[in-house]
């Protein structure tokens, strides 16, 4: 995969993109650097990809070599479905395990822009959990219809993808077995909305597991109930009401992810 760069006497990345494309670089940044607050980041590990508006063959994902922190609209570069880099404003690469997941789920599910993959210590812990996870509280219970997909490895085999997608399916939330946690969404903020939820439902149960206790768990129907309830555009679209209070916080902390 080639790198291409644009020197610094060119126009900006703003300049070159859509209105819509700049849009989508800026809630990804943003994205990014959530992640890093809310600690769900592994070093320069780890990737978040968006679908460029208006097409269904490219998406935007991380430099590897970039922290989340360090994430800005600039920096993410752009690539197609079959890995080819598109456009790079960076002197960075992708990472191939980022490119094998995220085209795998945005070739098969026209219906998700945003894809999410962390190795947080919750998240990993849970995955190797044979009980998968558990209806502990309403933050577990909206991810009732989980999917699980078996470890076969740091997925650089590209005959993976076939399986990731089929055992993914039309759901919100996947738990890599052994690896850690994936999430989709029809926006980033919906994605990010979900990632949040799943590490929380993760960290309560490795934080309720811990105390040793007698464990009490609802009645399936109210287990299913509740996950119903939470579904896509039940009540509203989980995410997008929070959205600018989130950008909010990212603009007092540093506004940079921006530029």
């Amino acid at each position: 995969m080639a790198v291409t760069q644009i020197s610094k006497k060119e126009k900006s990345v703003r300049e070159q993109v859509s209105r819509e494309e700049w849009e989508t670089r800026v809630n990804l940044a943003a994205c990014y650097r959530l992640m890093h607050e809310f600690g769900m980041t592994e070093m320069i590990a780890n990737h978040i990809s968006a679908r460029v508006p208006g097409t269904e063959d490219q998406f935007l994902i991380n430099a590897y070599g970039m922290l989340y922190e360090e994430m800005t609209a600039s920096s993410m570069i752009k690539i197609d479905i079959d890995g080819n880099i598109i456009f790079n404003a960076t002197e960075y690469g992708i990472n191939k395990a980022g490119y094998v997941i995220h085209s795998a789920v945005h070739a098969a599910r026209h219906d998700v822009d945003c894809v999410i993959h962390t190795h947080t210590l919750a998240g990993m812990a849970v995955s190797a959990m044979k009980t998968g996870l558990l209806p502990l509280a309403q933050t577990a219970m909206r991810f009732g219809d989980v999917a699980y997909h078996d470890y076969e490895g740091p997925a650089l085999n590209l005959d993976e993808r076939a399986r990731l997608v089929e055992d993914l399916g039309d759901r919100e939330a996947m738990i890599l077995r052994n690896h850690g946690l994936l999430t989709v969404g029809p926006s980033i903020m919906e994605s990010f909305n979900n990632m949040f939820r799943l590490e929380r439902a993760c960290q309560l149960q490795v934080t309720t597991l811990s105390c040793n206790a007698e464990i009490t768990l609802p009645p399936a129907e109210v287990v299913k109930q509740t996950q119903d309830g939470f579904k896509p555009g039940v009540r509203r679209r989980w995410g997008m009401i929070e959205w600018p209070a989130l950008l909010r916080k990212l603009d007092k902390i540093d506004p940079s992810y921006r530029d």
